[in-house]
C-alpha cells in the first residue's frame, strides 16, 4: 500500500525528468507548446486522503467530472482547479481557491507535498500548473453543481495496476474519432491532461518504490 512517506518522496526526487511519463499518456500528434498569444495560467490540485472509516489508511484522489455547461473540457475527469485570479499569490494559492470552490471544503489544512511539471494544453491554450496534496482525512464534500457533474475517489495504488491503463476513443470537433491513451480508474476513463499528470505521479511512485 502506498503510504504518506512513500508519496512524500515521490514528489521530492531530485532530478525526476517528467518527460517520459508526459509522453507515455499524450496523443499521438499532440501539438506542441504555442507562445503567441501567451497562454491562459490555471492550478490545479491533486489531493490525496484516506477514506473515512477505512482502517487500511489507504490513500484515495479526488477526481471530478466537469458539467456539460462549463467551456472548454465539458464532461471531461479532471482535478479539482482553474484559472488563476490576479488575487492568487502563487498557483498553489490558485490550486486550493478552486478546489474550494468546487468541493466545498475546507482547504486550510491541507498539506503542501510539493509540485508536478507544468503542461500545456493545446485546445484551450493554458499552461496548466499542478499540485499534490494530503488530506489525513477525507471531510464532506459539497461539489459545486454548476461546476462538478460528479466527483469520483480513485485509490492511488490503481496508478500501479497494470489493468489501469488501456486505450479509449474520442470523437474530434470533426466528428472523427481519435485512439488515445487513458487511465481506467474507478471506473471512469481519464485522458488528456490529467491522465498525463497522473503518469508524471505514477512514474515518481514507482521510481521511489522500486
Amino acid at each position: 500500500m502506498i503510504t504518506l512517506n512513500d508519496l512524500q518522496r515521490a514528489m521530492t526526487l531530485p532530478g525526476f525528468d517528467p518527460s517520459p511519463a508526459h509522453l507515455a499518456m499524450a496523443p499521438a500528434g499532440r501539438i506542441n507548446r504555442q507562445p503567441e498569444p501567451p497562454p491562459r495560467e490555471a492550478g490545479v490540485l491533486a489531493l490525496a486522503a484516506p477514506m473515512p472509516g477505512d482502517p487500511s489508511g489507504a490513500l484515495h484522489l479526488i477526481l471530478t467530472r466537469r458539467t456539460a455547461q462549463l467551456n472548454g473540457h465539458s464532461g471531461q475527469m479532471s482535478f479539482p482547479g482553474g484559472r488563476r485570479d490576479d488575487s492568487d499569490a502563487d498557483f498553489w494559492e490558485t490550486a486550493l481557491r478552486e478546489t474550494r470552490e468546487e468541493l466545498g471544503i475546507d482547504t486550510r489544512p491541507v498539506q503542501k507535498l510539493g509540485a508536478l511539471s507544468p503542461l500545456y494544453i493545446p485546445p484551450s491554450h493554458f499552461d496548466v500548473y499542478p499540485w499534490v496534496g494530503y488530506l489525513p482525512c477525507l471531510p464532506d464534500l459539497d461539489p459545486s453543481p454548476h461546476e462538478v457533474a460528479a466527483v469520483h475517489l480513485a485509490p492511488l495504488d490503481a496508478l500501479l495496476t497494470p489493468d489501469s491503463k488501456h486505450e479509449t476513443e474520442i470523437p474530434l470537433p470533426t466528428g472523427v474519432l481519435r485512439r488515445v491513451p487513458a487511465y481506467l480508474l474507478c471506473g471512469q476513463v481519464v485522458w488528456g491532461a490529467t491522465a498525463a499528470m497522473l503518469s508524471e505521479l505514477e512514474h515518481r511512485l514507482r521510481a521511489v518504490l522500486a
